[in-house]
C-alpha cells in the first residue's frame, strides 16, 4: 500500500529536511499553500491536496483540507476491516504521517495594534482539525505538531517504523497544544467581552523552567509562565549572573515585585524574606533607599531578595555586595555596578527593564479540588481618609502612614507595619492574633519606634494594640476601621495623644 504524509506548517523550521527524509522512506508528500511552494522550491516532489480531493482551495484559503478524501485517510483504523473496505471502495488512500503547526494566534494578539478582525483571521480551523483527527487515530498515524520531533520520527522510520509509544506521546502533545491554543483564544475573547468570571475558566501556561526541586527537596517542581508577554513579571527578567532560580526564589522575588509596584513615583528598595517585606526604604538614590531598607532589619535581609525600581549604580552595588543576598532585581545596572555584583558567583542578578510596568491579572489560588479566583488587589486606600481622634496627624506623619500602609498591604495577615522617615522599622506578619503581630513589630523597631507610625491591614477588635502602640511611643495609626469596638480604640488613642486615621479599605493577605 502506498504511504502518504500530509505536511502543512506555518513555522517551516526543518520542514524541508523532514520532507526529504519522508521521501527517502517511500512517502508521497501532500501539501498546500506556502508549505507546498517551499518544498517545491527545494526540489521536493509534492502533490497538491486539491489533486486528491478534486475540490479547489477556496474562501481565501479558509477551506483547503476539510474534505472526506483527506480525513477518511487519516481516521481510517487500519485494523478495522470495515474501515479499510470502505476507504478502498471510496478510493481513499490512508495518510500515515501528519505534520501541522498552527496559525500564529499568540504572535498576532501580542501586537499592540492588533484588531479583532486580525485576531479572528488568525484562528486556525483546518490545522487543529487535522491534528485532532490524526491524534485520535494515534495507533496508525504519526502526528507531529512540534518541529523538534521531526528527527525522532525520521530516526524510527529509518529503523522500521514509528513505535506505538512514540505515536502515543506525539498524540498527547497534540491535544496539549490544541487545548492551549483554544484556551488562548477563549482568554482573548473573554477579555474583550469583559466576562471576568465565566462558567468555564480555561487557562494556559508554558513551561519556562524545570526545577531541581520545589518548596522542599522531596518535591518535584516546574515554573510555568503566561504565554503572552507580561510587562513587569519575573518571567520577563534577564538573568545576568548566578545560579538558576529556585521555586522559593521565584515565589519570594514575585513578592518583592508586588511591594515595589506600590512605589510608582519614588526611588524605592524592597527587601523580602520568605515572601514578607523585611526592609523597605525610599530615598533620593538607590544607595540611600537601600541603606534605609537594610537598617530596618539587617538580620532578616541577610539571604533575602532585594528589588529596586531604578538603575543600580556603583555606590548602591558596593553596599549590596557587603552582605549575602539571594537575588537582586533592577531595571538596569551600570557597567561598574555589574562588575562588582558579578564577582559574587552565587548572587542571582536579574535585569527587568519593565519593572515599573504592570498589567493587573486575576489573582488565583489553588485549593484541593478547585481554584479560588479574585480580582487583583490594586487599590490602597478607600475613597477618603477619616481622622477619628482629637489630634490630626501632621503632614510628615500622614506621609509615613501611607508608606506603612503600602507595606502592610503585602504582609501576611494578621499584619502590622511600623515606619518612620520613609523606611520600615518593624513588621509583624502572619500571626494568629493582632496583638502578637503588634508586639512583634514594636520589638523589632527598637528605640526608633518612638515617634513612628503604625499601619494595620484590618481593624482592631480590641484596644490592646493601640495601648501597646501608645506605650511604645507611636504617634499615629492607620487602619480600615469597622469594628464594633472602634470607639474603644479611638478612646485609647486619645488617651495617648495618638492620631488615628481610618483608611476604609481592608488588606487581608492570607
Amino acid at each position: 500500500m502506498a504511504k502518504r504524509a500530509f505536511l502543512s506548517v506555518f513555522d517551516k523550521t526543518g520542514i524541508e529536511d523532514f520532507a526529504r527524509g519522508l521521501v527517502s522512506n517511500g512517502f508521497e508528500i501532500l501539501s498546500t499553500g506556502g508549505t507546498q511552494r517551499a518544498l517545491e522550491a527545494a526540489g521536493i516532489p509534492v502533490t497538491n491536496v486539491s489533486d486528491i480531493t478534486g475540490f479547489p482551495e477556496c474562501l481565501d484559503g479558509r477551506v483547503k483540507t476539510l474534505h472526506p478524501m483527506i480525513h477518511a485517510g487519516i481516521l481510517a483504523m487500519r485494523g478495522n476491516e470495515k474501515h479499510m473496505e470502505q476507504i478502498a471502495e471510496l478510493g481513499v488512500t490512508p495518510i500515515d504521517v501528519v505534520a501541522v503547526n498552527l496559525y500564529p494566534f499568540k504572535q498576532t494578539i501580542s501586537k499592540p495594534d492588533v484588531t479583532l478582525e486580525d485576531a479572528i483571521e488568525n484562528i486556525d480551523i483546518g490545522g487543529p482539525t487535522m491534528l485532532r483527527a490524526a491524534a485520535k487515530n494515534w495507533q496508525d498515524v504519526a502526528v507531529v505538531i512540534d518541529a523538534a520531533d521531526y528527527a525522532k520520527v525520521l530516526e524510527e522510520l529509518n529503523n522500521g517504523g514509528v513505535t506505538r509509544e512514540t505515536k502515543f506521546s506525539l498524540a498527547a502533545k497534540v491535544f496539549e497544544n490544541t487545548a492551549a491554543y483554544d484556551a488562548l483564544i477563549s482568554s482573548y475573547l473573554r477579555n474583550i467581552t469583559g466576562n471576568t468570571f465565566p462558567d468555564k475558566l480555561t487557562l494556559t501556561y508554558e513551561k519556562a523552567q524545570t526545577m531541581r526541586y520545589g518548596e522542599n527537596p522531596h518535591q518535584n517542581a516546574a515554573f510555568y509562565k503566561n504565554p503572552l508577554m507580561t510587562p513587569g513579571a519575573l518571567s520577563e527578567a534577564e538573568q545576568l549572573n548566578g545560579k538558576e532560580l529556585s521555586y522559593n526564589n521565584i515565589n519570594d522575588a514575585n513578592g518583592a515585585l508586588d511591594v515595589l509596584r506600590e512605589f510608582k513615583d519614588e526611588v524605592a528598595v524592597v527587601g523580602v524574606k520568605h515572601a514578607n517585606p523585611c526592609g523597605v526604604g525610599v530615598g533620593a538614590t538607590v544607595a540611600e533607599a537601600y541603606q534605609k531598607a537594610y537598617d530596618a532589619d539587617p538580620i532578616s535581609i541577610f539571604g533575602g531578595i532585594v528589588a529596586t525600581n531604578e538603575t543600580i549604580d556603583l555606590e548602591a552595588a558596593e553596599k549590596m555586595a557587603q552582605i549575602f543576598l539571594e537575588i537582586i532585581i533592577a531595571p538596569d545596572y551600570t557597567e561598574e555596578a555589574l562588575a562588582v555584583l558579578c564577582k559574587k558567583k552565587n548572587l542571582r542578578v536579574l535585569r527587568l527593564p519593565s519593572v515599573k510596568e504592570y498589567k493587573a491579572e486575576l489573582d488565583m489560588k489553588k485549593v484541593y479540588g478547585g481554584m479560588l479566583v479574585q480580582e487583583p488587589n490594586t487599590s490602597l486606600l478607600g475613597e477618603e481618609l477619616t481622622v477619628v481622634t482629637k489630634r490630626k496627624p501632621t503632614d510628615k506623619e500622614m506621609k509615613d502612614l501611607i508608606f506603612a500602609m503600602k507595606l502592610v498591604k503585602h504582609t501576611k495577615s494578621n499584619g502590622i507595619a511600623i515606619a518612620k522617615d520613609g523606611h520600615s522599622l518593624g513588621i509583624g506578619p502572619g500571626q494568629t492574633n493582632r496583638i502578637w503581630s503588634t508586639n512583634m513589630a514594636i520589638e523589632r523597631s527598637g528605640e526608633e519606634v518612638k515617634g513612628a507610625v503604625l499601619a494595620s491591614d484590618a481593624f482592631f477588635p480590641f484596644d490592646d494594640c493601640v495601648e501597646a502602640a501608645g506605650k511604645a511611643g507611636i504617634t499615629a495609626i492607620i487602619h480600615p476601621g469597622g469594628s464594633i469596638r472602634d470607639e474603644d480604640s479611638i478612646k485609647k488613642a486619645d488617651e495617648y495623644g495618638i492620631a488615628m486615621v481610618f483608611s476604609h479599605m481592608r488588606h487581608f493577605k492570607h
